[in-house]
C-alpha cells in the first residue's frame, strides 16, 4: 500500500466509520494484489479496532484479504506454522481483551482456508463458543443478552464448522484439545436436551475420540460429524451414529505407520506437535466430579451397546459408568 493509501487509512480512522465507497478505495489502495506485508495487514486490524460503525462490504474485505495474506502470501503457502497462529492470537487478544466478533470470523476462515494449522487456533476459535456459553459474553455476544449455561444453534454450527475446518480433507481423529473445550461446553450447559443438535455433535466427537484411542480408523470429520435430522434426541443420536459407523475400521499395521508418517509431516510444517489419541484422557475426562451429564449418559450408552472393539481400558471405564448411570 503507498502513501496515498496510507493517508487513506488515515482519514478513515479519522471519521471513525467505514463505508462501501472506503472498501473500494481500500481495494485500489492494494492494486487488486492483496497486501503484501505484515504492516499492511496491521493497517486492517486498525482500521477494524477504529471504526465500529463500517458498511458490511467491510467484514468482507476484511476477511477475505487477510486470510489470502495468512494462508496463501506467508510461508510456507497453504499452511499456519505455530508461530503464525501464536502471533494471530496475540494480535486479536492485545490488551488482554476478547477478539472481536469479525476477528473471530478472520480466524475461522483461516482455519477453513489452510491445508492444515496448529490445533492451538483451532482450540482458541472454540473456546470462544466456550465463553458464551460458561460467561454469557465475548464476541458472539457482544451485541445480545447475555445467556449462560444456553448453546445456541448458530453456536452449534460454529463449534461444527471449526471441527470440520481443523480436519481438512483427511481422516483426522477429534484431538484430545478440541474434546476438552467441548467437554467443557457440555458440563456447562443448564437443559442439555433443548438442544439435540448440540448432542448429537458431542455424542459423534466423543465417540470419534474414543475410536481412535482404540487403535481404529476414523472417516473424515464431515462423514463423522455430520448433523442429523431433527429427530427425537435419542432416537437421533443412535441412528445418526449408525450411519457413520462403517468409517470406524480396524487398521492394518501398514495404515497406522502411514498416519504417523502423515503425523510427522504435518508437525513438521507447522512446528507443533499432534498428540496421539491415548485411552486413559477419555476414562477421566467422562463422568469428570462423580455424574454424567445427559449427553455423557447417551455417550455411554451408545459405546456400551454399540461399540465391542475398544481399548480394554476404555471399554473397562465405560462398563463401570454404565452401570453408575
Amino acid at each position: 500500500m503507498d502513501r496515498w493509501g496510507s493517508r487513506l487509512t488515515a482519514d478513515i480512522i479519522r471519521s471513525g466509520a467505514i463505508g462501501d465507497v472506503d472498501v473500494l478505495r481500500l481495494r485500489c489502495a492494494l492494486h487488486g494484489d492483496g497486501i503484501a506485508s505484515a504492516d499492511e495487514a496491521e493497517l486492517l486490524f486498525r482500521l477494524n479496532e477504529a471504526c465500529p460503525s463500517h458498511h458490511p462490504a467491510w467484514a468482507d474485505f476484511f476477511v477475505e484479504t487477510l486470510t489470502d495474506f495468512l494462508v496463501d502470501q506467508v510461508a510456507p503457502e497453504g499452511y499456519l506454522t505455530s508461530e503464525d497462529a501464536k502471533r494471530l492470537i496475540e494480535r486479536v487478544t492485545s490488551g488482554g481483551r476478547p477478539p472481536r466478533k469479525l476477528e473471530l470470523d478472520l480466524i475461522v476462515d483461516v482455519l477453513d482456508r489452510s491445508r492444515w494449522s496448529p490445533v492451538s487456533l483451532a482450540r482458541f476459535a472454540l473456546e470462544q463458543v466456550k465463553l458464551a456459553v460458561t460467561d454469557g459474553v465475548g464476541p458472539l455476544r457482544a451485541r445480545q443478552e447475555a445467556a449462560q449455561g444456553v448453546i445456541r444453534e448458530a453456536e452449534v454450527e460454529l463449534v461444527r464448522r471449526i471441527l470440520y475446518a481443523f480436519g481438512g480433507e483427511g481422516c483426522v481423529a477429534v484431538t484430545r484439545a478440541e474434546a476438552e473445550v467441548l467437554f467443557d461446553i457440555n458440563d456447562a450447559i443448564v437443559q442439555p436436551a433443548d438442544n439435540a443438535a448440540w448432542a448429537d455433535l458431542f455424542v459423534k466427537a466423543i465417540t470419534n475420540v474414543v475410536m481412535a484411542a482404540s487403535g481404529r480408523a476414523v472417516p473424515t470429520r464431515e462423514e463423522a460429524l455430520c448433523r442429523a435430522p431433527d429427530m427425537v434426541l435419542s432416537a437421533m443420536v443412535r441412528s445418526s451414529l449408525d450411519a457413520v459407523w462403517g468409517g470406524y475400521q480396524e487398521r492394518s499395521p501398514e495404515e497406522r505407520a502411514l498416519a504417523r508418517l502423515e503425523h510427522q509431516r504435518i508437525e513438521i510444517i507447522t512446528s507443533e506437535p499432534i498428540a496421539a489419541a491415548e485411552a486413559g484422557w477419555p476414562c477421566e475426562r467422562i463422568g469428570r466430579g462423580g455424574r454424567l451429564t445427559a449427553n455423557e449418559a447417551a455417550l455411554i450408552a451408545y459405546l456400551k451397546l454399540e461399540c465391542p472393539a475398544m481399548h480394554p481400558e476404555l471399554q473397562a471405564a465405560v462398563d463401570r459408568l454404565a452401570e453408575a448411570a
